[in-house]
C-alpha cells in the first residue's frame, strides 16, 4: 500500500456507501476514485469492493482492512499535527556534545536538516572525548550528547538520571600503508599477526587504546606494540600510508578516503566494534530537544556503518584508497 490516498478513498467508500459519494467528499471524480481503489485491490491482491447500482458496498477482504486503514490514517495525521506543533513552538538553544568523528561524519548533515527544519533554535555544539560526554550532559553542561562504547573496553553504566539510546554500530578497520599488502596475504587479518607489528592508537587512557589492549590480553597476546599515539585519525592515517605502522580506524573514519593518502583497509578477526549513543537528561521534555532526537534517530539508526558490512570489512578483501 504506497499510496495512503487510496486507504482515504476505501475509508470514505464505506463511510458513504457509493464511489459518487465518496469522490464528492474527497474531491474526486467519480473514475479517478475508482482507479485509486482498483489500484489498491492490485497491491493487496484481493477484490475489497462490490459495486452495484445502488452503490458500493464492502467485500469480507475490504471490511478486515477498513479498521487498519483507519488507523493508519489516524497516526498520519496525527503525526502531521505534531510535526505542525513542533514547528510552531520550537525555540531556544541546544547545547549538544559530541566525539571528534561523530562532529566530522555525522553531525553536520543532520544539525544542516535541523537549522532548516527549526530555524529558531540556536545550535552549540561542545567536543568530548568519551565518556566526558556523559558526564557533561548529566551536570547540564549539554542537553544531549553523542558518545560511544568499545565491546572490549571498560563499560560504565548510564547515570540513573540520563536515557540512552543506540544509534550504530561500527566495525574498526585496519589501515596499513599501500605496500604492506603482499606481505600481509589476503582475507581477514588475525589479531596475532599484529602482535609484533608496530601500532599507531590513541595513548593509554583513551577509549580505542584501552579496547585494543583489553582485546589484546583477552586473547592472551603481549600488550600491542604502539609506536605512535594520536587521537587523530587523520593523522593516523597519514602515518600508515606513510608505512610507519598499523592503524586500527573506525568504519567511517575512512569510508570517504584518508586525506589524500593511499592506504589498504583490512578487517579484523576477532573484529573490534564500537557502539554510538545518544544520551539526554530524563526529565528535559523540551520540544527543542525532542525534534533533535528524532531527527538523529532517523538519519543515523541505520545499517550504514552500524554493522561492519561495508565492502572492505564484509568481504575481507584488501581495498586501496586514496
Amino acid at each position: 500500500m504506497q499510496d495512503i490516498g487510496r486507504l482515504a478513498a476505501l475509508v470514505a467508500v464505506a463511510q458513504h456507501g457509493s464511489i459518487t459519494k465518496a469522490a464528492q467528499r474527497l474531491g474526486f471524480t467519480p473514475a479517478a476514485l475508482s482507479q485509486q481503489l482498483t489500484k489498491l485491490e492490485r497491491e493487496v491482491r484481493a477484490t475489497l469492493l462490490i459495486r452495484h447500482r445502488g452503490g458500493s458496498e464492502l467485500t469480507p477482504s475490504g471490511t478486515a482492512l477498513l479498521p487498519f486503514a483507519r488507523q493508519i490514517l489516524e497516526l498520519v495525521d496525527r503525526a502531521r499535527q505534531e510535526i505542525a506543533a513542533l514547528q510552531q513552538t520550537v525555540t531556544g538553544q541546544l547545547q549538544i556534545g559530541t566525539f571528534a568523528t561523530g562532529a566530522v561524519h555525522l553531525l553536520p548533515p543532520v544539525l544542516t536538516e535541523f537549522g532548516r527544519a527549526y530555524p529558531q533554535v540556536d545550535l552549540v555544539l561542545r567536543e568530548f572525548e568519551p565518556p566526558a560526554g556523559v558526564t557533561a550532559v548529566a551536570e547540564g553542561v549539554v542537553d544531549l550528547t553523542l558518545t560511544h562504547e568499545y565491546e572490549h573496553g571498560l563499560r560504565e553504566a548510564t547515570p540513573p538520571m540520563l536515557q540512552a539510546e543506540v544509534l550504530l554500530r561500527e566495525q574498526l578497520l585496519l589501515v596499513l600503508g599501500s605496500e604492506a599488502t603482499e606481505d600481509w596475504g589476503d582475507g581477514p587479518l588475525r589479531l596475532g599477526d599484529l602482535a609484533a607489528r608496530p601500532l599507531i592508537s590513541g595513548a593509554r587512557g583513551l577509549a580505542n587504546r584501552e579496547a585494543l589492549e583489553a582485546l589484546f590480553a583477552g586473547q592472551g597476546l603481549p600488550r600491542p606494540h604502539v609506536v605512535f599515539e594520536t587521537a587523530d585519525y587523520a593523522v593516523a592515517c597519514a602515518l600508515s600510508g606513510s608505512g610507519m605502522g598499523v592503524a586500527l580506524v573506525p568504519e567511517m573514519a575512512v569510508a570517504g578516503g584518508a586525506a589524500g593518502v593511499e592506504v589498504t583497509l583490512r578487517s579484523l578477526t576477532p573484529p573490534l566494534h564500537r557502539t554510538i549513543s545518544m544520551m539526554w537528561r530524563s526529565d528535559d521534555t523540551s520540544a527543542a530537544l525532542r525534534a533533535l532526537r528524532l531527527l538523529l534517530r532517523d538519519q543515523l539508526a541505520s545499517p550504514r556503518a552500524g554493522d561492519g558490512s561495508g565492502d572492505a570489512a564484509s568481504a575481507g578483501r584488501p581495498e586501496n584508497i586514496k
